[in-house]
């Protein structure tokens, strides 16, 4: 481990996400706990992730991502290991950076979909907030339960439905409406 904390600290050649993933990977194949060296891993990953400045890191799950990705994580480590010292981790690597890669789409879809948010109106906002606690409610029920005069209502529906923020069910006086 000394050796391993050593080099860490002393390279200033590796990439700093290729040196956090192989710090974890050395981690995960010295072993050095009787239990728990695999949370521990994903935990020291995270933060030397965040140490080295990729502090969106702190705003997913690394531990989620590993855990749904669990047989592929666990294949990986094992072909490299077998081959232990002087293995090739290519493939360790690159499902490291994957993960990150995955971890971070999912962070810009969620960045996405809130900046989406922040761009509707306070009325279009109880509008959906409405139609998600209440689905198949037609627009003269939701004007009355809002207290939104019935045309802004039919208004607003028109353009979430545009928005493609919710989905319209029939048409005339049944039309009714659900979160997309």
């Amino acid at each position: 481990m000394q050796s391993l904390l050593n080099w860490y600290g002393d390279d200033d050649h590796t990439h700093p996400l290729v040196k956090c993933n192989l710090f974890t990977y050395d981690f995960l194949s010295i072993h050095p706990f009787q239990d728990g060296n695999g949370r521990l891993s994903r935990l020291l990953s995270t933060l030397l992730t965040l140490k080295q400045g990729y502090s969106w890191i702190q705003y997913v799950s690394f531990e989620h991502e590993i855990e749904n990705r669990k047989s592929e994580y666990y294949r990986e480590l094992r072909r490299c290991q077998i081959n232990r010292p002087g293995e090739d981790v290519s493939g360790w690597v690159s499902f490291y950076l994957g993960a990150l890669q995955n971890l971070q789409q999912k962070l810009t879809a969620k960045l996405n979909l809130q900046n989406r948010d922040s761009q509707l109106s306070p009325r279009e906002k109880s509008v959906l907030v409405f139609i998600g606690d209440h689905p198949g409610r037609r627009s003269g029920e939701i004007a009355k339960r809002l207290g939104i005069p019935s045309p802004s209502i039919k208004k607003l529906l028109t353009g979430l439905v545009k928005m493609d923020r919710i989905v319209r069910h029939g048409q005339g006086p049944g039309t009714n409406y659900s979160l997309k």
